[in-house]
């Protein structure tokens, strides 16, 4: 079986600057961001009210040239990184998505999914559309495009789109004349603003304003549509607080970089505090913590501090490994995490090990760690889950899988912990979860935990506008 850690959502990024040098700014926005997408990557900028753009398929660095950079000159931008949750992995999919019409052109880039993209297919089908691509991105464009047709601006038209949307949407629109920012009225994915100057910026998180030198300003609310023109900037509050708020618990304990802070939350601390509670649950007589990289690790810390057992470093991560790793065999496949990890032998030979991961999925990564940390010396190895258990699928841009390929659905806890190979197995409890985020000022969404979701995840059967649904 196939298996791969969860997906990182994905980044946007979005600048207005009169002075300065949008593309470049761009680059560095999402190379900050590039933990939430690895797949492609893209940049489409404003030059006197002509968008021109580039993406292609691979990393930041790898995609994005200081010759390419220097073709795109601009005084708006915006920018995205991609991992599919909707939509196949090719070329097409890459955002931003600039789309040409009768009123002229519209940039997109878009962090979420819709749970009512088929209903918006299939109306937009009738009046002639031809979709290009498979991702969620080029529905809600063709939705604005329709809307300014019979709309004084494309604000106005952003605004009635949303009205149709149900689902995760956290946006950057670029037209000639204006920047756009919206975030979807339950607040499944961060978005926030700061400021440089005279510079405007919205990204995904809060460590793409530090990559330029930005100051964070203040995240977007629920439901909010921001409208930068010509330096100034006017809000539409049409749909906040039409919804309850659910930000997606796991943006904590999983997507957001460490250093961000999402809603008044450090993503460290959250890390930390979880580990901190799940030591509390999970008590084990041990010799050292260690964390498996990247979001496993402040975990760790959380869960050495509470316990009192010494915090070591337990694996040595190559992050050189990007998209162009190649597998060739299945004997490679399956060995592939001892390229991604080393263990470290002297932290954990000779010593009963609590090894603490952001989650546990499929299990047959966890499964390969657990036989690197026994070949190294471990003499127990005990494993912690930061994450509850995956028992239910992700309808709103997380990459949680089907509930037969989930192991904690399928699975005892006792016999999860015979398959990992490991001494004891324990997961954070969905109680503990929802207390790792104090400071947010925002509700939560925990549905592939709880199977309680914010909307209704049918709703593709539909044609229910989020403005209706109270």
């Amino acid at each position: 079986m196939e298996d791969r850690r969860i997906g990182e959502e994905c980044g946007v990024f979005a600048i207005y600057d009169p002075k300065g040098d949008c593309a470049r700014s761009t680059y560095y926005g999402l190379y900050a961001l590039q933990h939430r997408g690895q797949e492609s990557c893209g940049i489409a900028v404003n030059n006197n009210r002509d968008i021109t753009h580039y993406k292609d398929m691979g990393l930041v660095n790898e995609v994005f040239t200081q010759e390419i950079l220097d073709k795109m000159p601009g005084t708006m931008a915006v920018g995205h990184v991609r991992y599919s949750t909707t939509g196949e992995s090719m070329r097409e999919n890459a955002q931003p998505l600039v789309l040409r019409y009768v009123k002229g052109n519209i940039a997109l880039a878009h962090n979420g999914n819709l749970v009512n993209k088929d209903a918006l297919i299939k109306s937009l089908s009738k009046t002639g559309a031809i979709f290009q691509t498979t991702t969620d991105t080029e529905t809600i464009a063709y939705m604005i495009a329709r809307e300014r047709l019979s709309t004084g601006s494309v604000e106005a038209a952003v605004e009635n789109t949303v009205s149709h949307l149900i689902g995760a949407f956290s946006l950057v629109v670029m037209s000639p004349q204006k920047l756009i920012a919206v975030r979807d009225p339950w607040g499944f994915r961060p978005l926030c603003m700061g400021r440089k100057g005279d510079a405007i910026i919205f990204a995904s998180e809060t460590c793409a304003l530090d990559s330029i030198g930005a100051d964070f300003e203040r995240d977007l609310e629920p439901g909010e549509i921001v409208v930068v023109q010509d330096g100034n900037i006017r809000s539409i509050h049409t749909y906040e607080k039409t919804q309850k708020s659910s930000m997606c618990i796991f943006e904590y304990l999983y997507f957001a970089r460490p250093d961000s802070v999402i809603q008044g939350q450090s993503a460290h601390d959250s890390r930390k505090l979880a580990g901190a509670y799940l030591s509390k649950e999970y008590p084990v007589e041990a010799d050292v913590v260690i964390g498996v990289p990247d979001s496993g690790m402040s975990a760790a810390m959380g869960y050495a501090e509470e316990s009192g057992i010494p915090y070591g470093m337990g694996f040595v991560k190559n992050k050189y490994i990007g998209r162009t790793f190649i597998q060739p065999s299945q004997e490679m496949r399956e060995n592939s995490v001892r390229i991604k990890l080393n263990v470290l032998k002297s932290t954990v030979e000779g010593k009963r090990v609590v090894m603490v991961d952001d989650s546990i999925v499929r299990g047959t990564t966890s499964r390969r760690i657990v036989n690197l940390l026994r070949r190294a010396g471990a003499t127990e190895v005990h494993v912690r889950s930061s994450a509850p258990m995956f028992l239910w699928p992700c309808y709103f841009g997380t990459d949680i899988p089907s509930r037969e390929n989930l192991i904690a659905a399928n699975h005892s806890l006792e016999e999860m912990c015979e398959m990992i190979g490991a001494d004891s197995l324990g997961f954070l409890s969905i109680e503990s979860l929802m207390k790792i985020a104090p400071n947010a000022d925002c509700g939560f969404c925990n549905g592939c935990f709880s199977g309680n979701y914010p909307v209704d995840v049918d709703a593709e059967r539909n044609e229910t506008s989020c403005s209706s649904k109270q």
